[in-house]
């Protein structure tokens, strides 16, 4: 559950006052399947629900007409906070989120394989929960594999080392997650595209990496694509990411086209406040090329251990 709360500034140590905000259901998957379903395309979400949060998260969900599966787990699901400046200066608070024991975790493979048929998509999303689930999202993609789908995952750490040699069809790392898992600093565009290119060699079939607002680029069969949409105004970046997502995978999931459809998707998700995008496919200048300037600097340059590096602007 993703509190927003908009505030005039963040004073330490005193009181801040929120005339405006916003409680959602979300996680990554969450807020991909609502950005779907909000464009007409077929969706389902499938999600652990535990205690009196998932109880919310379902209902505002049923309220939304989102079609989910709710896997019932022991544990209180986490809330998150977002305090947002008039600057779109966000500050984010993120509890830890519930263990999963053996059995919840098998139900929830069962419930997300028995809605995977041929040529659907999986999509995979956020971090794993503490708990005896470290070949979850192996065996999602293994089952999904088997029933001729096709993969995309968007997670961090281990989780996304240990599920690389699988060869999803898709993973969409942020700047700081790529330079985390291949050690590479990154500093340039052609860092993001070096660093890119590993994660191929290691077993993704493609590579989509967002890059806040030095933009986006996508590693595929197809080529190697540099993306940037113009925004007037940003209000909060928070789910950005995920509307990249939602609006690459509805523009076909390959190549220059769909790239432009996540970049239009993730502009028009940030001019507003909240975490959820559920607004309609939107009409936003955006430019691709497919001739990068590989010694172009990052605005907002990663150390190999994913923490922003001053000394590299």
């Amino acid at each position: 559950m993703d509190r927003t709360m908009c505030i005039d500034r963040l004073p330490h140590g005193d009181i801040a006052r929120s005339p405006r905000s916003y409680i959602e259901p979300s996680g990554k998957g969450v807020n991909v399947a609502v950005a779907l379903h909000a464009n007409a395309i077929d969706v389902v979400t499938i999600l652990p629900a535990g205690g009196f949060t998932g109880m919310q998260i379902t209902g505002m969900l049923s309220d939304l007409g989102v079609p989910h599966i709710a896997v019932p787990i022991a544990q209180e699901i986490r809330s998150n906070v977002s305090l947002v400046e008039p600057d779109a200066t966000v500050t984010k608070i993120n509890e830890v989120g519930p263990s999963l024991d053996d059995a919840e975790a098998a139900s929830l493979i069962t419930a997300a394989l028995g809605h995977v048929g041929a040529d659907d998509w999986l999509v995979l999303c956020g971090t794993l929960p503490d708990g005896a689930v470290e070949r979850l999202y192996i065996d999602m993609v293994e089952g999904a594999q088997g029933r001729n789908a096709q993969v995309a995952v968007d997670t961090s750490g281990e989780a996304l080392r240990s599920v690389l040699p699988c060869g999803p069809d898709l993973v969409k790392p942020n700047a700081d997650e790529l330079a985390e898992l291949t050690g590479r600093a990154l500093a340039t565009l052609g860092d993001v595209v070096d660093a890119a290119g590993e994660l191929r060699r290691r077993g993704a079939r493609a590579v989509l990496a967002s890059l806040g607002s030095d933009g986006a680029i996508l590693l595929d069969d197809s080529g190697c694509y540099f993306g940037q949409a113009r925004v007037d105004r940003v209000v909060s970046a928070v789910g950005a990411g995920d509307a990249l997502l939602a609006g690459f995978l509805a523009g076909g999931a390959k190549g220059p086209r769909a790239l432009r459809d996540g970049l239009a998707w993730a502009a028009a998700a940030v001019q507003h406040e909240g975490t959820l995008y559920r607004g309609r496919a939107p009409r936003i200048e955006v430019d691709i090329s497919d001739d990068l300037d590989r010694n172009r600097p990052l605005k907002e340059p990663c150390t190999a251990a994913g923490q922003p590096a001053e000394s590299l602007v």
